[in-house]
C-alpha cells in the first residue's frame, strides 16, 4: 500500500496520532507527514473540485489561489459556444482552468513559472485522464507565442514570496503591461482577477465580470474582443444568476421603505446597484449607500431582504433598550457608510433573550441611521 492510500484510510484527527500510525507502518517521517498533508488538502479541496479531488494534488497556496470547478466549468463552456478550440493558459497554478477547458474539448496549452507547480498541473492533468488535451510546461508566460491559439486566459500571479496578497496590478507576475497587452494579440482573451481590480483597467470595448459562489465573492474576469456581450456582469454562482449592465447608471433616490436589501457583493463590485434596484422596483435612500429599499416584498436572487420594524438615529441607550424588551439574544449586523465596528457594537449592546433580529447601520440622506428589522 503506498503512503497516501495508508494515511487516506487514518481517520484520526490528532495529527500526531496520525502521523505515529503512519510510522507504525514503517513509513519515513517525511513521507508521512507529505502523505498526511496531502490527504488533508484533498478533504479541504473537495467544496472546490468535487469528486475530482479525491484523485488530485495540492499545495495550500494552489489549492487557495485555484479556480473553484464551478467558475472554471462555465468558463470553459462559454470559450466553446464562442468557437474557441486551442487556449493558451498563462500563469495555469494546479491546472482547474486547463482541467475544464479540456473537459469541454478544447486543446489547452498550460504553462506556469514555477518548476513544482507545473509537476502537479500535469500530474493532476494525468490523474484526471486528461493528458491527450493539456500539455503542461515550466515556461515564463512572457515566452509563450500566444498568436498561435484560439484564445488566451491568464491567471497572473497576485502573491509574493514573504509579502502575502499584492494589491497593485504593477506588481503582477507576470507584469500587468504584458496581461493587458494579450487582447491586442489575441484578440479572444479572458483575464482572472482580483475581485478588488479598479474598473478604470478594464480595456476599451471589454467585458467586466465578477463571480460569486455561495455569496462569497471570488473573482473578477475581463473578457475581451468578441468574447465581450455586455458591458457588465454579476454572476452568482451555483445558481447562475446573472445581472448585466452598463455599470455607470445611477438608481433612483428616495424614502427607506417597508423593506432593505443588501445586494451581493458581485452585484455592488460590478457597479449593478442601479440595475438591481430595477428588478424589485426599489430606490437608494442615500445616492451613496448600496442598500436598496422597496415597498413591497420581492424575491431576488442578487441580494438579502430584511423587514424593516424600525428606524432610527443611532443611540446606543436607546438601541440596547429596544433591544431588551424586544428580548433580542440573537443578532445579525450589517453596515454600510457607518465607522461603528459591529464587534464591538455587539458588546456594549449586552444582548440577552431569545428572538433574533437584523441591525443595519447606516445613513439615510446622509444622516447616521439604524434600521432593526426581521430577515
Amino acid at each position: 500500500m503506498t503512503a497516501l492510500a495508508l494515511a487516506s484510510e487514518i481517520t484520526s484527527g490528532d495529527p500526531l496520532a496520525a502521523a505515529s500510525a503512519m510510522r507504525a507502518r514503517g513509513v519515513p517521517p517525511e513521507l508521512a507527514a507529505a502523505a498526511l498533508t496531502q490527504v488533508d488538502l484533498r478533504r479541504r479541496a473537495a467544496s472546490k473540485f468535487g469528486a475530482d479531488a479525491a484523485s488530485m494534488f495540492f499545495t495550500r497556496a494552489g489549492l487557495e489561489q485555484a479556480t473553484r470547478a464551478v467558475v472554471a466549468n462555465r468558463r470553459a463552456a462559454r470559450l466553446v459556444a464562442a468557437g474557441v478550440t486551442t487556449l493558451a493558459d498563462l500563469g495555469c497554478g494546479l491546472g482547474s482552468e486547463a482541467i475544464a477547458a479540456a473537459r469541454a474539448g478544447i486543446e489547452v496549452y498550460a504553462v506556469d513559472s514555477d518548476p513544482a507547480t507545473a509537476e502537479i498541473a500535469a500530474a493532476n492533468v494525468t490523474a484526471l485522464g486528461l493528458d491527450h488535451r493539456v500539455t503542461v510546461r515550466c515556461e515564463d508566460a512572457t515566452a509563450v507565442r500566444v498568436e498561435d491559439f484560439d484564445a488566451v486566459f491568464a491567471d497572473p500571479a497576485r502573491r509574493r514570496a514573504g509579502r502575502g496578497r499584492v494589491f497593485d496590478p504593477n506588481s503582477y507576475s507576470p507584469p500587468w503591461d504584458f496581461v493587458a497587452g494579450l487582447a491586442e494579440r489575441v484578440p479572444r482573451t479572458v483575464l482572472k482577477l482580483a475581485p478588488g481590480i479598479d474598473h478604470a483597467l478594464l480595456p476599451p470595448g471589454a467585458e467586466g465580470e465578477w463571480v460569486s459562489v455561495d455569496g462569497d465573492l471570488v473573482e473578477a474576469a475581463f473578457w475581451c474582443g468578441p468574447l465581450a456581450e455586455v458591458p457588465r456582469r454579476a454572476t452568482l454562482l451555483p445558481g447562475a444568476a446573472q445581472l448585466t449592465g452598463s455599470g455607470d447608471r445611477k438608481a433612483l433616490v428616495g424614502g427607506v421603505g417597508a423593506y432593505l436589501y443588501d445586494p451581493g457583493p458581485a452585484v455592488v463590485r460590478s457597479h449593478l446597484v442601479a440595475e438591481f434596484a430595477e428588478t424589485v422596483d426599489g430606490r437608494l435612500a442615500d445616492p451613496d449607500i448600496a442598500y436598496v429599499y422597496t415597498d413591497e416584498p420581492h424575491v431576488t436572487p442578487y441580494g438579502k431582504r430584511v423587514e424593516i420594524t424600525d428606524v432610527l438615529g443611532f443611540s446606543l441607550k436607546r438601541l440596547r433598550a429596544l433591544l431588551r424588551e424586544r428580548g433580542v439574544g440573537r443578532l445579525e449586523i450589517r453596515k454600510r457608510g457607518s465607522a461603528l465596528e459591529p464587534d464591538q457594537l455587539r458588546r456594549d449592546l449586552k444582548l440577552s433573550g431569545p428572538e433574533a433580529a437584523s441591525l443595519v447601520l447606516t445613513r439615510v440622506a446622509g444622516a447616521p441611521t439604524v434600521i432593526l428589522g426581521r430577515p
